[in-house]
């Protein structure tokens, strides 16, 4: 059988078995075709490679440690899968074992530089209002960017300062929006919305000049935009994301409380938070102990 039809069956049946999103579905199917057309150099397929040859489509090229983890993960799962239907099908990655990677924190953003970032936009403009109320939302919330640009009309409320969205393998939560945040939208969605829509009908939140809604990549150069005006240049929309659950943490915030925020399926995600700041005490002491 093609390789082929047979990443396209292994998807097929994630998305049936464990409902994962469309851009995790999408990630497993480029690793998987890159490990296909690397087998495919030496006359192998998926479908009769060894150990020693699925190894060298894995690492032997100049992807970095992390992709080459991911695209070994994603062999893992898929002869697995595989073995499932088949248990006469060998399994090449049995003995195959993952790079240990160095866990690197992500840079985060200080409270006064975000404050600055959401000052930024030009609220005497319909865009600007729209920029603004997606700053702050993903700020307040910790909403990943696809989160962010897919939320719908229907999934806010801003009587009671609440959203609804469904994360990652269509986990729902609930998402307490906070006072700024409810007023930077109400202002959006009264006075700029239907001036970006004019009279066209559209379901969500977050709208451009085009009558529709915004796409991923624009929400990215919306923060790439206004970051670089406050002399930020390394932040993104996930950045935001590390920003607000960072904060939370500092201020005293429950992990799980974190973890519930976030959409996280597992606490230790979470928990690079309290290295982050533990990090950050340790660079106070650092700083301005007379000792440090």
């Amino acid at each position: 059988m093609q390789d082929e039809t047979l990443i396209e069956q292994f998807l097929d049946h994630l998305w049936l078995a464990e409902r994962l999103s469309h851009n995790t579905l999408s990630a497993y199917r480029r690793d998987l075709h890159k490990i296909s057309l690397q087998l495919a150099k030496n006359n192998q397929s998926l479908s009769d490679c060894t150990r020693e040859s699925l190894s060298a489509a894995i690492f032997d090229n100049a992807q970095k440690n992390s992709s080459k983890s991911r695209a070994l993960s994603a062999a893992k799962r898929f002869f697995a899968w595989r073995q499932e239907i088949d248990q006469n099908t060998p399994n090449p990655t049995q003995h195959i074992h993952s790079i240990k990677k160095n866990r690197h924190l992500p840079v985060i953003m200080g409270e006064n530089a975000i404050d600055a970032l959401l000052a930024a936009p030009d609220t005497s403009t319909p865009l600007g209002l729209r920029d603004a109320a997606l700053l702050e939302l993903m700020y307040a919330t910790g909403l990943r960017v696809s989160e962010a640009v897919s939320l719908t009309l229907g999934e806010i409320d801003l009587n009671v300062g609440v959203l609804h969205t469904v994360g990652k393998g269509d986990k729902e939560r609930l998402v307490p929006l906070g006072e700024v945040a409810v007023e930077k939208l109400a202002d959006y969605l009264k006075n700029a919305r239907p001036n970006l829509l004019k009279g066209v009908a559209c379901d969500f939140v977050f709208v451009s000049q085009k009558k529709g809604g915004i796409t991923r990549q624009l929400a990215w150069q919306v923060v790439k935009r206004y970051a670089q005006e406050v002399g930020i240049y390394q932040l993104s929309p996930h950045g935001l994301r590390h920003a607000f659950a960072t904060h939370l943490v500092n201020h005293g915030a429950d992990l799980r409380a974190v973890q519930m925020l976030l959409g996280h399926a597992d606490i230790s995600t979470t928990q690079i938070y309290t290295h982050i700041a533990t990090e950050r005490l340790k660079q106070i002491v650092h700083t301005h102990h007379p000792r440090g």
